[in-house]
């Protein structure tokens, strides 16, 4: 059985930095891309952002760009995001998210409030 479980979220002021954690187990986590997704109350998933099985090819979308970076350690099955210059905007429950895109099985989430 799939499962993700997220953890890292917290309240963060504007400018702020976190880093998210997701530990994989239940599939062979090496050979799987996996993606970050959020969502904000009332708004649509966004997918933010991806990262191939082998952690060279990534994706990242604009709204994130130069502030989120993506990585994975396969030796711990363990997806990361790291977040800077943390926006109002970037408050969401996050998700990670096994496969290339933001349809896949999805953890628990980890929520981001981000307020002064």
């Amino acid at each position: 059985e799939v499962r993700l479980v997220e953890s890292g979220g917290g309240l963060v002021q504007p400018g702020g930095s976190l880093k998210l954690s997701c530990a994989a187990s239940g599939f062979t986590f090496g050979n799987s891309d996996m993606s970050w997704i959020r969502q904000a109350p009332g708004k649509e998933i966004e997918w933010i952002s991806a990262i191939h099985s082998g952690g060279v090819a990534k994706y990242i979308d604009d709204s994130v760009k130069g502030r989120f970076t993506i990585s994975r350690d396969n030796a711990k099955n363990t997806l990361y995001l790291q977040l800077n210059s943390l926006k109002p905007e970037d408050a969401a429950m996050y998700y990670c998210v096994k496969g290339w895109g933001p349809y896949g099985t999805r953890g628990q989430g980890t929520l981001v409030t981000v307020s002064s």
